[in-house]
């Protein structure tokens, strides 16, 4: 078993009862996508741990005031419509994700918000992991939000995009890019990161 739940509690102690639940499923997912070895298992449970709140968030949480919608996606919230549509999550998630990645009906960028350990979001992205998944994705987005799909998809996610290349380099903070396309959450990121190579080691 790549990881027990006592030193998946050690790094993700706000994991709490969730930890036990979560620990064979893990270890299926990450044996599956070969996310095994010391390097990439202390990547791997950091990065999903910052991304799920650990463990406890499977559907993003797009809860945002005016002022963050505007630091987080500058060129689709202006002042005046972050204003307007501040702490409404759906109409936030249709404004941040509509037409593009594949979103192309109203109501896309809600039904296809992040989701999982890692978050899927996007048709596209959905589309291409309930490919790989066996899953219909598109028809039932929610499925990501069952812990044995949540951590297949971000193992899925993380093979997919080459990141245990990235671990067994030690490049952790090109992996968070990949991951979020910047580096939103570095300092927890890398405190969890710290962290399982103490427990890992």
């Amino acid at each position: 078993m790549p990881i027990t739940a006592q030193q998946l509690l050690q790094i993700l102690p706000n994991a709490g009862p969730v930890a036990g639940v979560f620990v064979p499923v893990l270890s299926t997912a990450m044996v599956r996508y070969q996310i095994i070895g010391s390097k990439r298992i202390t990547a791997f449970i950091a990065q999903i741990g910052h991304e799920s709140g650990q463990l406890t968030r499977l559907v993003e949480n797009l809860n945002y005031s005016a002022e963050a919608l505007q630091r987080t996606w500058p060129s689709r919230f202006s002042a005046e419509l972050a204003a307007d549509v501040a702490r409404k999550p759906e109409q936030i998630a249709n404004i941040a994700y509509g037409s593009r990645m594949g979103n192309t009906a109203p109501g896309d960028g809600w039904k296809y918000r992040g989701r999982g350990l890692i978050h899927i979001t996007g048709k596209n992205n959905y589309r291409a992991c309930g490919e790989a998944l066996g899953l219909d994705l598109i028809a039932q987005p929610e499925l990501l939000e069952k812990p044995q799909h949540a951590c297949m998809s971000a193992a899925w996610f993380w093979a997919s995009r080459g990141l245990s290349t990235l671990a067994d380099a030690g490049s952790f903070s090109k992996i968070t890019s990949r991951i979020n396309g910047g580096h939103n959450g570095a300092a927890d990121r890398q405190a969890l990161y710290a962290r399982a190579l103490k427990v890992l080691a």
